[in-house]
């Protein structure tokens, strides 16, 4: 796959708001930023780039036409996330939360903005609420009920409980969810078809190929 290296210093854009209740600033977000423009990557709408703008500008122009707010980066092989998944889809009458199966091309930007790889995904689920803050595990799951109609939005006020303790009971659920729960060997969201309306992976996932959502 044909990938050109584009090196920003991003630390205005990106640095301030990555870290918060249980985010974390990715590895490239804190210093000078190595992010990879993927040329087989969704292409940006509106008019191109013009020649001669810098790096960071180009990223800074990319980025919200490729990337939507709010999707939650699940396992899509294991039974237990696709219950959830299946629950939160049915509870935000809103549809403020879109979804996306770790397992297809789709995620492949959301994890280069965040210098996030897919085993990462697989310890712990990721939910990217903007280009400039993400949240992982036990918090990334509280920061999706926060966004819930009432009663479940209460259960965000759990944020209070220190990360440790929250991800240690995370964790230990994560580890075994497999035995506990089964897994499948493609996203079982392709056999859930009504749930696909919200899914940023939706044309892929009917083999129509990768998405092209915008932001």
């Amino acid at each position: 796959m044909l990938a050109r290296t584009l090196v920003a210093r991003l630390r205005p854009r990106l640095a301030p708001s990555l870290v918060g209740l249980g985010g974390r600033a990715s590895a490239g977000a804190a210093a000078a930023t190595d992010i990879v423009v993927d040329e087989d990557a969704p292409r940006p709408l509106g008019p191109p780039v013009p020649v001669g703008v810098g790096a960071a500008a180009a990223v800074a122009a990319t980025v919200p036409t490729v990337l939507q707010p709010r999707v939650l980066i699940y396992d899509g092989v294991c039974h237990l996330c696709h219950r959830g998944v299946k629950w939160v889809f049915r509870t935000d009458r809103h549809a403020k939360i879109r979804f996306c199966c770790l397992q297809s091309k789709a995620a492949e930007p959301y994890l280069r903005l965040v210098g996030m790889d897919r085993e990462d995904v697989l310890r712990r689920v990721l939910f990217i609420e903007g280009p400039e803050a993400y949240y992982e595990g036990s918090t990334a799951a509280l920061k999706v009920a926060s966004y819930l109609p009432l009663p479940y939005s209460a259960l965000s006020s759990l944020l209070i409980i220190p990360v440790p303790l929250r991800d240690a009971a995370y964790d230990y659920i994560a580890r075994n969810r497999y035995d506990w729960f089964g897994k499948d060997d493609e996203c079982l969201v392709t056999k859930d078809r009504e749930l696909l309306e919200r899914f940023i992976d939706r044309d892929e996932m009917l083999g129509g190929g990768p998405s092209n959502s915008s932001y």
